[in-house]
């Protein structure tokens, strides 16, 4: 039963980390919309200093990772991995920021949707991207708080952080993007 208990989490990583990889390359990036948390903080990188977002998102988790390695053993085994396939993914796929022309608006549905169901997937395998979904992790254990809530509250602050560096349209369209993580992820991460 362990056996296929772990093959299902692989799964869960690469299914998850290929939608999050589409949904920011595809849907995210063509319009400068912002995911929340240190994807957040990736894409601002990469729209100001054409930073390699899963690079820059790889960089930026490290001191989670290293966090979670003292402290908390088992998230930091259920995330590196999926931090590792998500930031290759992202990387790996910037081609796609080409290939769909949609409005503004389906962009962001869309996108959010497909970054939704990604996280999603993972946390429902205890997996999950590192980063600020590792912070969510750590405090939704601490609080007993529902992670999608914890998750959008973070990416949040996030975009409403990145508010002066962003569009009006940007700012909103962004906002809205993690609405629709946050509500899809709380769903699909739900046992």
């Amino acid at each position: 039963m362990k056996v296929i208990y772990i093959f299902q989490k692989a799964a869960a990583i690469l299914i998850g980390s290929l939608l999050l990889s589409i949904g920011i390359n595809g849907f995210l990036i063509p319009h400068h919309l912002l995911d929340g948390g240190i994807t957040g903080i990736a894409l601002i990188l990469h729209y100001y200093f054409d930073f390699p977002t899963g690079l820059a998102m790889f960089l930026l988790s490290i001191p989670l990772c290293i966090y979670a390695w003292i402290y908390e053993r088992t998230f930091f085994y259920n995330s590196f991995l999926g931090l590792i396939v998500a930031s290759i993914f992202i990387d790996w796929l910037a081609p796609l920021r080409n290939q769909f022309s949609l409005p503004i608006f389906s962009s962001m549905l869309l996108g959010g949707g497909l970054i939704g169901i990604g996280v999603g997937i993972m946390l429902r395998y205890e997996a999950s991207t590192g980063g600020t979904d590792l912070l969510a992790q750590f405090i939704s254990k601490a609080f007993s708080i529902n992670i999608g809530v914890v998750i959008f509250m973070i990416d949040g602050l996030i975009v409403t952080a990145a508010f002066n560096t962003l569009e009006l349209k940007a700012f909103l369209f962004s906002f809205l993007t993690i609405c629709i993580i946050g509500m899809i992820t709380s769903l699909m991460a739900r046992r």
